[in-house]
């Protein structure tokens, strides 16, 4: 469920750290530096993900500002999976051991052509099997230094972090009512805050 839904699942975050040099041309570079590969289906990888549009989530071409609303970057991460059922990955294994074993007039295989066998048949599904693809919308408020993201699954959150940072060179900051807290905060605040501890209420 994405910013134009009617209802939406939302983690909000707090952006650390500045951009050096013009923003909106450092945005877009890192934007166009980490967008989603365009033959995402080609891949061997299990997982692959990247930036997108959010009008057009399969468009990754960012040379014009349709990312830009006013003070906001609005765009999307997508996330293409690949999943291969063990099932099958067995019945082609099988398959091909046979072939091998009939080609060969041997018995068996060793251990090590076993292993080979297994990486090269999921290789070869792998470029067969096409990725399902999630998008992910996000708001960046630069000035502000916020950022909503519509999602909180965890895998999706811990894929958006790291690209983040590698793209931008800035860190994101989870907001729940302790980091919030803590990041408002003046000095003698946050070190009060830093000496809580979880407090376990039984019923």
């Amino acid at each position: 469920m994405g910013l134009l839904s009617t209802s939406v699942s939302l983690t909000r975050y707090h952006v650390k750290g500045e951009i050096s040099g013009p923003v909106l041309e450092t945005v877009r570079s890192g934007l166009k530096k980490f967008a989603m590969a365009k033959n995402g289906d080609e891949e061997t990888i299990e997982k692959v993900c990247g930036w997108t549009s959010l009008e057009q989530p399969y468009d990754t071409n960012f040379d014009k500002d349709h990312f830009v609303f006013g003070t906001y970057f609005v765009f999307c991460l997508r996330i293409d999976k690949k999943n291969i059922s063990a099932k099958i990955i067995k019945k082609h294994v099988t398959q091909e051991t046979n072939k091998r074993l009939a080609e060969s007039k041997r018995e068996y295989l060793s251990k090590n052509e076993k292993k080979a066998l297994k990486e090269d048949v999921v290789l070869l599904l792998a470029k067969r099997i096409p990725a399902t693809p999630s998008t992910y919308d996000l708001v960046w408020d630069y000035e502000k230094s916020s950022l909503w993201f519509f999602s909180n699954l965890k895998a999706a959150n811990e894929e958006l972090e790291t690209l983040f940072t590698k793209s931008f060179n800035l860190h994101l900051i989870r907001l729940f009512p302790y980091t919030a807290a803590y990041l408002s905060a003046d000095d003698q605040a946050q070190n009060q805050l830093s000496t809580l501890t979880s407090t376990f209420i039984m019923e």
